[in-house]
């Protein structure tokens, strides 16, 4: 096992580096991280090849493979990613307020970098890059520790960026991984409370229960996903048809597709078919309610919904529906299984929309628009850390500012008190 004391040490030293690293320098080492993953890539989609070649052998699923899977558009994408975060404004010692107090005293208020950021993520190795470019634009020093299916890319990403930060006068411990992928390993990271400020969960809900549970460092919990699209009995059903498509299998293995699909009552008769032909074109498995069941048929895509359908996040080509009788039992039904990502509501009707907005405690809420928007490159933040479902500290799409702290500074002229 890699000593762990050694690797927290080193992304302190990082740490307090960027603490005093320029905008410019920063920006500077940013793209050579983005230089280096072109000029590297085919070093680093070798080692994504033999991720894949064991996540096959191990029987993972499509969609899961899809999320560990780098190509040369994918890397390319990345690599611009990188460059969005260097365009974006330096948040650090940016002046959240100013003032005299009554005893001469100038107070400021001063945004400030968190320190060393861990981040525990599951399969995507875009995360290895996002994270480490987020936390080098904040000021902050990166500790990341990936899921063992990507390993190897992780490793590799890993290398190009610390050789890109040594080019450009930086420590390289600004951004650690951890090579241990071991539980026991990432037990041990979460108690390095003497090194990392704060922990980030990236994943599933075992993973973010685990690091919630177990973990003496802060935690900021990040995206379960099982986010709900409510069609109300004055959409236009076309458009909703279009939405539905697009929010549940334009991209299945991400936190912000829909999982359940809730249906007025009035409309559903109309509209379930209209789904379910725009659904079929992706070939997705609909697990129904009573009444869904009765207008659709069972058979084929079409099956009945137990109860725990409604409290999944699928990550597949399954979608869960309901027909419920008013706006309030919709919101109802996502009060009750909602894990606080994202929810959207098409109508026509401002009333209900103000409602549903109002009522439904979510991070992030849509009226006629696909979940999918959910994202920091989306909200025009650059690259995110993730999509924090609480309440305290950050909530939505983490991005640089979220990635940050502050501190006070008070100036006087020898004042006691």
């Amino acid at each position: 096992m890699e000593d762990m004391k050694v690797l927290g040490r080193g992304a302190r030293e990082g740490a307090v580096f960027l603490s005093d690293a320029s905008a410019a320098d920063k920006n500077r080492a940013l793209e050579a991280i983005s230089r280096a993953l072109l000029d590297e890539q085919e070093m680093i989609l070798a080692a994504n090849a033999e991720d894949i070649k064991n996540a096959a052998a191990k029987g993972l699923s499509e969609s899961m493979i899809d999320r560990l899977t780098l190509d040369g558009k994918r890397l390319e994408s990345i690599a611009a990613a990188v460059l969005k975060v260097r365009d974006l404004p330096d948040p650090i010692g940016e002046v959240l307020d100013e003032r005299r107090l009554e005893n001469g005293l100038m107070l400021k208020k001063v945004r400030v970098p968190l320190g060393v950021v861990g981040i525990i993520y599951e399969s995507r190795p875009n995360v290895t890059v996002d994270a480490a470019a987020l936390c080098v634009k904040s000021g902050n020093a990166a500790f990341l520790r990936g899921g063992s299916e990507t390993i190897g890319s992780n490793m590799a990403l890993e290398k190009v960026m610390r050789a890109a930060l040594a080019s450009v006068g930086f420590p390289e411990t600004c951004v650690t991984l951890l090579h241990d992928t071991s539980h026991e390993a990432a037990r041990e990271m979460m108690g390095l409370r003497e090194y990392i400020d704060v922990l980030i969960p990236r994943g599933g809900a075992g993973l973010i229960r685990t690091v919630v549970q177990n973990a003496s460092v802060p935690v900021i919990e990040t995206g379960v996903g099982n986010c709900h699209v409510f069609v109300d009995a004055t959409a236009d059903l076309e458009t909703a048809a279009e939405i539905i498509l697009n929010a549940k299998a334009q991209r299945v293995s991400v936190c912000n597709a829909a999982e359940t699909l809730l249906v007025h009552e009035a409309i559903a008769e109309r509209f379930l078919p209209m789904a379910k032909k725009a659904l079929d074109t992706k070939n997705v498995e609909l697990r129904c309610c009573p009444r869904a069941l009765e207008i659709l048929g069972e058979g084929g895509n079409v099956k009945a919904a137990c109860e725990e359908d409604f409290e999944k996040e699928f990550l597949d080509y399954i979608l869960a529906v309901k027909v419920v009788k008013d706006v309030d039992e919709a919101i109802d039904h996502i009060r009750k299984y909602s894990t606080h990502h994202s929810e959207a509501i098409l109508t026509k009707d401002e009333k209900n929309a103000e409602r549903f907005c109002r009522l439904i405690d979510s991070a992030v809420l849509y009226v006629n628009a696909s979940t999918r928007f959910t994202d920091g490159e989306e909200f025009g933040f650059g690259a995110e850390i993730g999509i924090s479902t609480q309440k305290i500290h950050a909530r939505g799409p983490m991005a640089l500012k979220e990635l940050c702290s502050y501190k006070y500074i008070m100036k006087g002229d020898g004042q006691i008190r």
